[in-house]
């Protein structure tokens, strides 16, 4: 079996806690593990001697690789989103045709893997019966927040599945989970590879055309597909459940019950996860994330999720609003929507630790062994000082090596580059003087990581 791990989407409606460029599913915040890596264990368990094919965004792929250690792994990289009709597409074409595919997205939770386990099983049985196979949540209450599937005659392994529904208002999902035969639409799938391919040229041609054309075009290097821009977007923009599985007559579904959540809403986070400690007076059923020390005052129900730049409070039962309150930051306030003041690189971090007009103080951590690409700026100057371990730095004509306490000034428009080759962390401090301090004030000369 092949496991097709998608990673796309950006969290928004987890924003503070989810960025654009640290989507929710690299967020560590599940006992200090990510969903992405957690994602990665739990299909490891369930099928040990299954392969991963990583469908992701170019600017998260040293996220996954990181998390992906010691896994196999080979990686399709999207320069933007598509939705999931294309995404599995891409997967289901890097495969020969009798392969079995198990598709699930990396943000998910599932309490019982065991249960995930068995289920796997079954839908396995029934994709090498020819069928395209969809995985129902049993659900324990109305919710509007996800699409429902009915469910028609049990079979063998599951059931044949009469209608799909897309996400109801609240009395209809009532309705529905009193008629019974209603599942949530997980959005995982099993199915033969070739199976998925004969039904998309059958029900949505135009998609399978646009991802061939796509992957025959992709740069290839070992591991890695990588998708052009031009290719990707003349991909119908449509999600897998409209393309094909709303259409097909070749479905089945396999019921699971096990802890499943897509922690897409903060009241599902406030139930699936422990709230951070906070002191409270005359307050009750209230859900903190904060690295923090909070105290309440007076509250009920409320949600509370701080970060270091960023402070969201809902109201439990309200939490499907955060995305009225995303569109207005990433209009007013882009960086906001967009990056932490912690932001991850391949050869390793840097945290904003303070800024003004026409200055910025950075903490830049390098991996051992990471490499920042040969650069220069048009309108900043940096003034480094090491902090701890070793640094390599190239500056103009000179090459330095510096230690703890030294420290190098790189002027506007010098031709720089910073090295690790020590066994621990690269610690230093960055100032940032210029009249513009934007990120994308740099040009990169020499890139180890093949960033555009």
């Amino acid at each position: 079996m092949t496991n097709i791990i998608l990673c796309g989407g950006s969290g928004t409606r987890l924003w503070p806690l989810s960025r654009t460029l640290l989507p929710k599913q690299f967020v560590k915040m599940v006992n200090g593990q990510s969903l992405f890596s957690l994602a990665l264990g739990r299909l490891a368990k369930a099928e040990p001697s299954s392969k991963n094919i990583i469908i992701c965004n170019e600017n998260h792929y040293f996220l996954a690789l990181d998390e992906c250690e010691g896994k196999d792994a080979s990686f399709v990289l999207e320069p933007f989103g598509r939705n999931t009709a294309a995404a599995i597409a891409f997967g289901a074409l890097s495969v020969d045709s009798d392969e079995i595919l198990f598709v699930s997205a990396s943000d998910h939770i599932i309490a019982n893997e065991s249960a995930f386990k068995a289920a796997i099983n079954d839908a396995k049985a029934l994709a090498n019966e020819g069928k395209l196979v969809t995985f129902g949540i049993t659900p324990d209450e109305p919710n509007t927040g996800y699409g429902y599937i009915c469910a028609a005659e049990k079979i063998e392994h599951g059931y044949s599945v009469k209608s799909f529904t897309e996400k109801p208002d609240l009395a209809t999902a009532k309705q529905m989970l009193a008629s019974g035969g209603y599942f949530f639409n997980s959005g995982m799938f099993c199915f033969k590879a070739g199976v998925l391919l004969a039904e998309l040229e059958t029900h949505a041609p135009e998609v399978l055309a646009a991802a061939k054309k796509a992957v025959e075009n992709a740069k290839k290097d070992g591991a890695i597909t990588r998708i052009s821009p031009a290719d990707m977007d003349s991909l119908p923009d449509i999600s897998i459940d409209y393309a094909l599985m709303q259409k097909s007559q070749n479905i089945a579904m396999v019921a699971l019950d096990a802890g499943w959540s897509d922690l897409g809403s903060f009241d599902e986070l406030s139930k699936r996860l422990p709230s951070s400690h906070y002191y409270s007076a005359d307050s009750a059923g209230c859900f903190v994330h904060s690295p923090r020390q909070v105290s309440l005052v007076g509250c009920e129900d409320l949600i509370v999720i701080d970060t270091a730049d960023a402070l969201m409070i809902v109201r439990k039962g309200s939490s499907q609003d955060v995305k009225l309150i995303y569109n207005q930051i990433k209009a007013d306030r882009p960086e906001l929507a967009q990056i932490h003041t912690k932001a991850y690189r391949p050869w390793g971090s840097y945290e904003v630790l303070t800024e003004g007009a026409g200055y910025k103080l950075k903490r830049i951590i390098v991996k051992p062994a990471g490499r920042l690409s040969l650069q220069k700026h048009t309108y900043r100057s940096e003034h480094w000082i090491v902090v701890s371990g070793e640094a390599i730095v190239q500056n103009g004509e000179q090459s330095l090596t510096l230690y703890a306490n030294q420290s190098t000034y790189i002027p506007a428009g010098a031709v720089h580059r910073l090295e690790n080759r020590g066994k621990s962390d690269l610690e230093l401090i960055e100032v940032q003087v210029g009249s513009y301090l934007g990120e994308d004030d740099i040009v990169r000369l020499q890139d180890d990581y093949k960033r555009e």
